[in-house]
């Protein structure tokens, strides 16, 4: 996984945030003592999390460098963790374990999400949404590009074609371990503005890895192709807008006591 660009990232804050506070607002926990965000970016559910649960302790624990420069000169109130959040663990069990569009980067979730759920105390809940739009054009764009171009070589082995399962695979997964476990998708139709907002969008995320393995002049190339691409998937509306429908995947899971 790439370091992240925070000002790219955050181009679509509000799009990116409402999947977000979706997420928390399942969340019935009265008052956990605390709560970890599990790739947690630039820190900016920090002060949402603080205000819905003012007692708890508050831990971002992120990979990237300028992501978390970015949290902690933000929101100096909550902790923040340097660490891949692929074998991180708290060092006692936590009442609310949160992740907000982080798990989809991480492999091996057969074992990865049974081991999340044991950190979390009895009774406790974790709370995940991940994207689950890879065979919307947006996604299935960077292949075509990545497949007939000629930095194929050179980015074919970083495609994961299926990073998210379907819901009923995280159901089997959890449910033995989980006193509730609670699954559902949502598809945001996301209206964006500007010229080629939606390379614009997938370019703050999932575009990024593959942008970063490549140097000019093939680097300008691939999102050049990219971009034609994905404006022909999206065209503007009459009025100027691009409408994006996302779909993300949200689960909460209780643990058994």
């Amino acid at each position: 996984m790439s370091d992240w660009d925070p000002t790219q990232y955050l181009k679509f804050a509000g799009e990116r945030l409402r999947p977000a506070l979706d997420l928390l607002a399942r969340i019935p926990a009265a008052a956990p003592a605390t709560v970890v965000d599990l790739g947690c970016g630039a820190g900016n559910l920090a002060p949402l999390f603080q205000q819905r649960w003012p007692q708890a302790k508050l831990i971002g624990v992120d990979s990237s460098p300028q992501m978390l420069a970015k949290a902690r000169a933000d929101y100096p109130q909550a902790s923040f963790v340097q660490a891949d959040f692929a074998t991180w663990r708290p060092d006692r069990s936590v009442d609310v374990l949160y992740s907000n569009a982080a798990l989809h980067w991480l492999d091996g979730h057969d074992t990865l999400f049974p081991a999340l759920l044991e950190t979390v105390a009895p009774g406790g809940w974790m709370a995940v949404q991940m994207p689950r739009n890879f065979a919307a054009p947006s996604h299935t764009c960077v292949i075509e590009t990545i497949e007939q171009g000629p930095w194929r070589a050179a980015l074919e082995p970083l495609l994961r074609r299926r990073p998210v399962g379907a819901p009923q695979d995280y159901w089997r997964l959890l449910e033995g371990r989980a006193a509730s476990l609670d699954i559902c998708e949502i598809e945001y139709l996301q209206v964006l503005k500007g010229e080629n907002p939606v390379a614009e969008f997938v370019k703050g995320s999932w575009l990024k890895q593959f942008l970063d393995r490549l140097q000019e002049p093939e680097r300008g190339a691939f999102e050049a192709d990219y971009r034609a691409r994905v404006r022909a998937a999206y065209p503007p509306e009459a009025g100027g807008s691009t409408l994006f429908p996302f779909r993300r995947l949200f689960i909460l899971a209780q643990r058994r006591q």
